[in-house]
């Protein structure tokens, strides 16, 4: 390794041990909590103070052995461990956001101005588009400049790729890593993938996804792409308010990993044919698959579409 890539990599360590964005559930044990209810917690999936309060009472006191009596004291502890969990004003709610928002690059100043500085934490970013628009050539790059030290526009942390399409292709992130003179074979080893087969595999793969990042310093999580394999296990109109709900929780779910961890999430999303579209002279009749529970959930929505030769066109859409 470069003397460059030796210098990043210690920045890298030296910024992830600044930022503590979480309290670990076991914290509660100061506060006089038994430690034989906060491992029941964890192994029901609740790592974090942050994860415990997002969930709802009927939900905790499904965790096998724990009381009502239990799950309400767990919970007003965690409520003393998260100060930010209950009000605030308006101005140290920016304050905190300031301190704790990291913006990564994309390794495209055009894109990042269009973004207001880069990908952001703490908020889903949803890129969709036809075939070979580059949604997951944006992916690919998003995995070496996520773990970029943060002076550098980075995030400082490690990235997890759900994969449902079998699109990750590792070869792909030597030459990006080379770009930004990083070190391949690092990059690689903190990059965490899983293949998803089926829809329930890809809300089964985010406990243990989880449970790692309450170890370890993530900053991006990549879902390429969200509605693949909805689309293929719900089909017709029969099945769609089943396929929806079932997406609404991905989606919530997702939005709690982001905001319990301060990572990033990025999906990708298939576009399908808008009939509506052509009759009114768009010049793009496509939209995202999905529907308005994928537009609700997105914080950010960007449009890739092919332009003349080898150029793609992308667009802020909300």
């Amino acid at each position: 390794a470069t003397q460059a890539q030796e210098d990043v990599a210690t920045q890298q360590q030296e910024d992830a041990e600044e930022l503590e964005e979480f309290a670990p559930i076991e914290h509660l044990e100061r506060l006089g909590v038994n430690r034989g209810d906060i491992q029941k917690a964890k192994a029901a999936g609740y790592h974090t103070c942050q994860g415990f309060l997002m969930n709802p009472k009927k939900t905790l006191t499904d965790i096998k052995g724990l009381s009502e009596a239990k799950v309400d004291k767990l919970l007003e502890a965690a409520r003393k461990m998260v100060p930010s969990a209950g009000w605030s004003t308006a101005s140290e709610y920016e304050r905190l956001r300031t301190k704790e928002i990291v913006k990564i690059t994309t390794g495209s100043s055009a894109v990042d101005a269009l973004l207001g500085g880069g990908i952001e934490t703490r908020s889903i970013t949803e890129v969709f588009g036809e075939y070979r628009t580059g949604k997951t050539q944006i992916c690919h790059t998003l995995c070496v400049t996520t773990q970029m030290p943060l002076q550098l526009k980075g995030g400082a942390g490690k990235v997890a790729y759900l994969d449902t399409e079998g699109s990750f292709v590792p070869e792909r992130i030597r030459p990006i890593a080379e770009r930004f003179d990083l070190d391949p074979d690092a990059i690689l080893e903190n990059i965490v993938h899983a293949r998803a087969y089926t829809s329930d595999q890809q809300m089964e793969l985010l406990v243990p996804l989880a449970a790692q990042m309450a170890e370890e310093p993530f900053k991006l999580v990549i879902m390429d792409s969200i509605t693949a394999l909805m689309r293929v296990d719900y089909t017709g109109r029969g099945e769609l308010a089943e396929r929806q709900q079932n997406l609404n929780k991905l989606l919530n779910r997702l939005k709690k990993l982001a905001n319990e961890f301060n990572v990033a999430v990025v999906i990708t999303n298939q576009v399908m044919s808008d009939p509506s579209g052509g009759a009114m002279f768009v010049s793009d009749p496509k939209k995202p698959a999905g529907g308005h529970v994928i537009a609700h959930a997105s914080t950010v929505r960007l449009s890739l579409r092919k332009g003349k030769a080898e150029q793609r066109v992308m667009k802020l859409v909300d």
